[in-house]
């Protein structure tokens, strides 16, 4: 199957394109994916599609689209061991504690094997999501990444840019005590100073009260941020303005401290396309639509081997077991809400029943 990619939005509307992809330095002047890695690496990050479908809340996608294997992917996974994040987060809450860092966030990946089927299979179901997420699928047979966010980057049109802070996370029941945590409170309001100074510079930026958002099994702190720009700005200049967010960052957001987080990155295997932002835009000119996500709540995948990528905040008030607490729950949210869960499920219980005989 040739490369694929699909956005789609909260309230159902998506955008299918497939290869081969034109890529461009600056966004064109036709409909175009944004597709980038962490470190906005790719000099031609604008990719236009030979075939564009552009699809309405009821529309399915067309059957020349699907890959031509549609089993559901089953996956071996590996359970991830303590240790290497560990050490990275003692290194990270050191600086912290000493001042001389505010945040960053570490990510780690749980590692799998593909035993059947093929992610890209996922595609139909990514179009049927629930109301809160973006869906971005990008890549082939070969290698490739899809999920569905909860976290916009960045929406512009007519002058007008919204984007939020998502950031403190807790299972929905433990809603009355994660209202008054104040790590997670903490965490939030750092994200969103950070938004807050950045946008400053382009506009009067308005922001909403701290609100609860649930995405999918879990809950988050939730603040809109808007402003009409003062003047026209480039789409790779808000990119860079506002990439990465403390969300999936560090702050202060120097390179001193960008160089850590990629090493840290690098140790734990974290694919290039968690935290990295991914979007479409309907066209060059400054009134077209623009919508950028940040690419979290996904797996990413080359040849049989499937990556599945979470990342947690760390700040004054953190504790190691429940960062780790939390790791756990957002790859679990990730595979309930790709509908992966019962393979997860049946993986291990075979892998226990062969332990078992194997002990026998």
């Amino acid at each position: 199957m040739s490369q694929t990619a699909l956005f789609k939005l909260p309230d159902g509307r998506a955008w299918y394109g497939q290869g081969p992809f034109q890529g461009h330095a600056h966004r064109p002047e036709g409909p175009a994916f944004y597709v980038n890695d962490f470190e906005l690496s790719d000099p031609l990050p604008w990719k236009e599609p030979a075939r564009l479908w552009q699809l309405q809340p009821a529309e399915e996608l067309p059957a020349e689209a699907l890959p031509g294997s549609q089993a559901t992917p089953r996956i071996q996974w590996s359970k991830p061991q303590t240790e290497c994040f560990k050490m990275v987060f003692r290194r990270i809450r050191r600086e912290v504690q000493a001042g001389r860092l505010k945040k960053m966030v570490p990510a780690m990946a749980e590692q799998g094997s593909l035993l059947a089927g093929h992610p890209l299979a996922l595609l139909p179901h990514l179009r049927r999501a629930g109301s809160h997420a973006w869906a971005y699928a990008w890549g082939d047979e070969g290698r490739g990444f899809l999920g569905l966010t909860p976290e916009l980057l960045l929406q512009c049109a007519e002058g007008r840019l919204s984007t939020m802070a998502l950031a403190g996370t807790a299972k929905p029941g433990g809603r009355e005590a994660f209202e008054s945590d104040a790590k997670e409170i903490e965490e939030h309001e750092l994200v969103v100073e950070s938004l807050f100074e950045q946008l400053s510079a382009l506009g009067q930026v308005k922001r909403s009260a701290r609100g609860l958002l649930q995405a999918g099994s879990l809950l988050h702190f939730h603040s809109a941020l808007e402003l009409e720009l003062a003047q026209p700005v480039e789409a790779e200049l808000l990119i860079e303005r506002l990439h990465p967010t403390p969300a999936v960052g560090c702050l202060p957001r120097d390179e001193r401290w960008m160089q850590r987080l990629r090493l840290f990155r690098r140790q734990l295997e974290v694919p290039e396309f968690f935290g990295a932002p991914f979007g479409f835009s309907e066209g060059g000119a400054a009134h077209c639509p623009l919508w950028l996500v940040v690419a979290i709540r996904g797996l990413g995948w080359e040849q049989g081997k499937v990556s599945l990528p979470s990342g947690c905040g760390i700040v004054s008030g953190s504790a190691f077991d429940h960062e780790w607490r939390e790791l756990r729950l957002k790859r679990e949210a990730v595979l309930r809400q790709l509908d992966l869960e019962g393979e997860a499920k049946a993986e291990k219980s075979q892998l226990v029943a062969t332990t078992k005989a194997d002990a026998a």
